[in-house]
């Protein structure tokens, strides 16, 4: 019988495709996949072939028409945008084909791609497009309604509008079709910027995390291994020719790409694995049970919420899911009840998950197949490219099985938050990211997540800085004091609550109304508890919270008065 670290040093041996070597980049010490692609680039280059890869609705695009799809907005952003090395160009919209195809064309110019996130409105669109200092945007319709002001100098070019366009707009699938399929050339190194994300913080506006086609990569690769790792461990045997299994696999995007678990997980993931990727509108299961039955999909990865929604209709039996085999976790952690249930509920699917921050570009930990069935509240073990480290307050290691803040360093770490060198340089001790998560290893590696010192809510795989919502609630003015919290909630983990003092006359619902136009719709509270005074405060002045919480989360569990408490 295979053990893990035969199987770990059978698969990155020299001469191995997953060959691990210890390297000095940039002044970090980093262990490296030696055959790793040089970029972004060179992985959709070298692997556009004319195996299906992306569909959506009845549109359909093999790998080597993506590409040649990707190298006409290429050819536009440099030839009639003027986009150089560098130069950022962001992407907001759903989950279109043009995402897909848009983010391929930007990292393969050399310029960085900023995935926004499409539920933003326009305060937040306003200032990641400011922040980032894009030169385009390319946007759906949506997008451009919410756009009511753009920074100087931005170019906006429409997918799929269904109005008239704004003035200086211009439609992308105009300029494309008259662009030649050859991408515009480009030196690209491999920690070279690639991408910008922006993650919520417990404060403030959102952060800008900076990741190299280093960074990117380097955990394409680590899932690959874990892959191999799992199936030699399992004993699990490559399928032969004329073997079924050989069949092309199939994912379902039903992550937003914005996220690093549709990004990395669902689209990037699938190149070297020559895997289909079914694009869907919006999350809607019934809709979802359907695309896995007609195209025999074999994998989705989603948040709790959403594998909770496939895993109550796979019990129903209303259609045939046997083709799934892996049913991934990402974003949110996963009740240990459900682990099971995944198990039980699917005729050949298996759970598996992990612990990853989109700074970390999604990995860190992983599980799946028996061990994540042994051990349901587990993130994993670590990855062969990062390191992981419990601190106590002083910052002195701890030993295994107490607990502490996790730390993470490694190959897929990012380099740093855009245009923040202050909060970049708060976040690290040395070169070890401080994640913000308590947690603690046990005796064979295992990591377990147990609390969060930060102060975010985390609502389907959604961070939500419960700062920035308490700052959009006292610009209400009839709100005097707000104290924003997480309620837990058995469907996506965590629901935002508000502990509000403030006039008598404050309306509920138009206090929700007021939101609307401040907060993405994800992060505003679904539970508000009104409090007769001012709220609670330490001896030092703080607000109390953890105390207004339990307090708030007494009243939410019990039949509210009349005006005393809304939820919708």
């Amino acid at each position: 019988m295979t053990t893990r670290q035969q199987a770990i040093a059978a698969f990155t041996g020299p001469g191995r495709p997953h060959e691990l070597a210890d390297e000095v980049v940039q002044g970090r010490a980093l262990r490296v996949f030696l055959n790793a692609p040089q970029s972004l680039r060179a992985l959709f280059e070298s692997t556009a072939s004319p195996m299906p890869f992306l569909s959506y609705q009845d549109e359909h695009w093999s790998f080597a028409q993506a590409w040649e799809s990707a190298s006409r907005i290429g050819h536009v952003l440099v030839h009639e945008c003027g986009v150089r090395q560098g130069d950022r160009v962001a992407i907001a919209m759903r989950n279109y084909p043009e995402w897909v195809l848009a983010f391929t064309a930007v990292t393969s110019i050399g310029a960085i791609a900023v995935a926004m996130n499409a539920h933003w409105q326009a305060d937040e669109m306003g200032y990641a497009l400011s922040d980032s200092g894009a030169r385009v945007l390319l946007a759906d319709q949506e997008r451009l309604s919410r756009l009511t002001s753009a920074p100087p100098g931005l170019q906006v070019l429409a997918v799929r509008p269904a109005l008239p366009l704004a003035p200086g707009v211009r439609l992308l699938a105009t300029l494309t079709e008259a662009a030649p399929a050859v991408m515009p050339p480009s030196d690209i190194a491999q920690d070279d910027a690639a991408t910008i994300l922006y993650t919520s913080g417990s404060t403030g506006h959102p952060k800008g995390v900076v990741s190299s086609h280093r960074n990117i990569l380097a955990s394409l690769l680590s899932w690959e291994l874990d892959r191999l790792v799992g199936d030699a461990v399992a004993g699990i045997v490559p399928p032969a020719p004329g073997d079924p299994l050989l069949d092309q696999p199939g994912t379902l995007l039903a992550v937003p790409l914005f996220h690093v678990t549709g990004l990395h997980a669902s689209f990037l993931s699938s190149y070297r694995t020559q895997r289909r990727m079914v694009c869907m509108y919006r999350w809607d299961v019934q809709a979802a049970a359907a695309l896995i039955d007609a195209k025999r999909l074999t994998s989705m990865v989603a948040p709790a919420a959403m594998s909770g929604d496939l895993v109550r209709v796979a019990q129903s039996k209303a259609y045939n899911l046997s083709s799934l085999l892996a049913l991934g976790g990402g974003g949110a952690p996963r009740a240990p009840e459900q682990v099971g249930q995944i198990a039980a509920s699917f005729q050949n699917a298996l759970p598996g998950t992990g612990w990853g921050m989109t700074e970390t570009n999604a990995i860190g930990t992983g599980i799946g197949g028996q061990d994540y069935l042994d051990h349901p509240e587990s993130s994993g073990r670590c990855s062969q490219v990062m390191q992981l480290k419990i601190i106590d307050e002083a910052g002195q290691a701890l030993p295994t099985g107490q607990r502490g803040e996790l730390l993470v360093r490694g190959t897929a770490l990012f380099s740093g938050y855009w245009n923040q060198p202050e909060v970049t340089a708060k976040s690290f001790m040395g070169d070890w990211f401080r994640t913000g998560d308590v947690a603690y290893l046990d005796d064979d590696g295992f990591l377990y997540i147990v609390d969060r010192i930060k102060d975010l809510i985390i609502r389907g795989g959604e961070n939500i800085g419960c700062g920035l919502v308490e700052a959009a609630l006292l610009l209400h003015p009839d709100v005097h004091e707000a104290a924003v919290y997480a309620v837990p909630d058995e469907r996506l983990g965590e629901e935002v609550g508000a502990t509000l003092y403030g006039n008598p006359e404050l309306d509920l619902d138009a206090l929700r109304e007021f939101l609307n136009g401040q907060l993405a719709r994800f992060a505003v509270p679904r539970y508000i508890v009104r409090s007769p005074a001012p709220l609670q405060r330490t001896p030092s002045g703080k607000i109390f919270k953890r105390e207004i919480r339990l307090a708030a989360l007494a009243e939410i569990r019990r039949p509210a008065e009349p005006g005393a408490m809304a939820g919708s």
